[in-house]
């Protein structure tokens, strides 16, 4: 590697990337975990396992890099972005790899960028541990491009650049969440549910029996036809469900946002159904199809409780 590399955030991306990357004594590594002394000998502990050095503040771990790579928590990914310019060269490369919205991240951009500093949002497609350097990103922003080489020479061997604009990385990565960590969630509430009614494997095998995936355009255009077609119905269905959950205690929080989806995309009252997904997605959005009518629920639900926080922690894991 010829080029000095600052990480902010030792957590499991950050310590996979530098052991897979052997960066050694060219890594400038701060993790504000050291500062705490709870957290401090495990830290420092990380940093001797994966043969780095860190600094003593972010301010000597910004020093002389050119190229930086932000892997903390999504909550201190602005704060980390508004820290690092008070100190960043000019004209040094900040890699956004956090998980965050499209709008936090162009809030950072502003103020790497009036620091003198060239912002660029990457978004990390896939777990980092086991695909380390070879795992997927996404770069957008006017520097781009500068960022893939330097990702490159740091032993990156798959990236692609998907635009011009921050925050276009993002919102690839946020919007297919909606799917992918939506499809988790719905997974448990099934299961659990499945376990606690005693028919597990009656239900798996029903799915397994069920139609094969399809390719997700074709999913998605047939998924959006029912819901056009039959969402009044089946919201009244899913009612059905979320009623059959709660009895059994296990809980109906994705459940009943089916029913409002449902609900609301059905009330919609298209007659003639388009074909092809861009024209059923224009239907939708001729509608007052907003937000703001699905908010509520046809069915009480309590109030979850907000998580507690155990602290900022710049380090993502």
């Amino acid at each position: 590697m010829e080029q000095d590399v600052c990480l902010i955030g030792f957590g499991e991306a950050g310590a996979t990337f530098a052991r897979a990357g052997d960066w050694a004594a060219a890594a400038h590594i701060f993790d504000i975990k050291t500062d705490h002394p709870a957290t401090r000998d495990a830290m420092l502990a990380a940093y001797a396992d994966a043969g780095v050095r860190g600094a003593r503040s972010l301010e000597d771990a910004l020093r002389d890099a050119r190229l930086l790579l932000s892997l903390v928590t999504a909550d201190q990914a602005l704060a980390v972005a508004t820290a690092a310019a008070r100190s960043i060269a000019p004209g040094a490369l900040f890699c956004d790899l956090n998980s965050v919205a499209p709008q936090t991240k162009r809030a950072a951009a502003q103020a790497i960028e009036a620091a003198g500093g060239h912002y660029v949002d990457v978004a990390v497609m896939a777990p980092v541990d086991p695909a380390r350097l070879n795992v997927p990103l996404l770069l957008s922003g006017a520097h781009a491009e500068a960022a893939q080489a330097g990702l490159r020479a740091l032993g990156f061997t798959n990236s692609r650049i998907v635009g011009s604009d921050v925050g276009r990385a993002s919102s690839i990565k946020m919007i297919r969440s909606v799917m992918v960590k939506g499809l988790e969630a719905l997974t448990a509430e099934c299961v659990l549910a499945a376990a606690q009614a005693d028919v597990l494997d009656e239900v798996l095998a029903s799915l397994d029996a069920s139609e094969k995936a399809k390719p997700w355009d074709v999913r998605a255009d047939y998924n959006l036809d029912r819901m056009l077609v039959h969402g009044m119905r089946r919201a009244a269905e899913m009612e059905e469900v979320v009623r059959t959950l709660e009895d059994l205690g296990t809980g109906a929080a994705m459940t009943r946002g089916t029913v409002a989806r449902q609900r609301a995309i059905g009330a919609l009252g298209v007659k003639a159904v388009p074909e092809g997904l861009s024209a059923k997605i224009g239907a939708i959005n001729e509608k007052p199809f907003r937000h703001s009518r699905e908010e509520g629920t046809p069915l009480a639900a309590p109030a979850l409780a907000e998580p507690s926080g155990d602290g900022a922690s710049l380090s993502r894991g």
